[in-house]
């Protein structure tokens, strides 16, 4: 265990990346005996990782806290909007720009966003119905009710209903274009999950409980949405107050 760690680590992974190979083999040594018949030495894992850790072979990953500013966020509408606006041979135009807004607004994921079906829009609530939203034990059947705050509603009543989706797109799509118009732009270390951290951070500025946020990102750990989704901006405090 200790020589494949020194042997990924040799070869430039991470720490991080070689936590998740040990925990993906001890996922499978732990199913062995019932699966396989094979009478597996899980114990072994026990002994090796505290000496991974001490030799700094292993490590979780850090907490991430980049939102994008301001000036990022209007460069990439502007890049985006260009994007969606080129002819693609005949292809469905992917409404980049919309997209985003509505990303950020409803905290969602973009594979969320691209589930999104117009029977499960309820025009009276102003809510939608996210189906088999992720969750740490099961996902399938996991269906919740979100509110659609801000201008999100109006965002999705106005896409075209071409087909049962709201956003009928492939999200790796979705998420090449951002990639691409993001690097054609320079700007470094911004990811489109990121997206769901600025939506989340947005509404603990404008004083919302973190009840109600949990609400609008699904989460059921109310720590883990404080501690991974959350990064407050100091000079939006200012504006609380007043």
């Amino acid at each position: 265990m200790i020589k494949h760690c020194k042997d990924r680590a040799s070869g430039g992974a991470k720490p991080q990346t070689v936590y998740h190979d040990v925990c993906y083999l001890r996922a499978v040594m732990k199913k062995a005996l019932p699966v396989f018949d094979i009478d597996a030495n899980v114990h072994v894992f026990d002994e090796a990782i505290p000496a991974l850790l001490d030799m700094k072979l292993i490590g979780k990953s850090n907490r991430r806290t980049r939102r994008p500013t301001s000036i990022e966020l209007e460069k990439l509408k502007i890049g985006l909007k260009v994007r969606q606006n080129q002819k693609k041979n005949g292809n469905v135009r992917i409404p980049y720009v919309d997209i985003l807004e509505f990303s950020i607004l409803t905290c969602m994921r973009i594979g969320e966003v691209c589930g999104l079906k117009w029977e499960d829009l309820n025009r009276e609530n102003r809510t939608i119905v996210i189906r088999d939203r992720k969750a740490p034990r099961k996902k399938e059947g996991n269906h919740m009710i979100a509110p659609l705050l801000g201008e999100s509603f109006n965002i999705a009543i106005k896409q075209n209903k071409r087909n049962e989706y709201i956003f009928p797109y492939n999200s790796r799509s979705v998420t090449a274009g951002f990639q691409r118009v993001r690097n054609s732009l320079k700007i470094e270390d911004l990811r489109y999950h990121d997206l769901r951290r600025e939506g989340a951070s947005r509404l603990f500025e404008q004083g919302y409980s973190i009840e109600e946020v949990a609400q609008v990102t699904g989460h059921r750990n109310l720590n883990v949405l404080w501690q991974v989704y959350t990064q407050l901006f100091p000079h939006k405090l200012p504006e609380k107050f007043l």
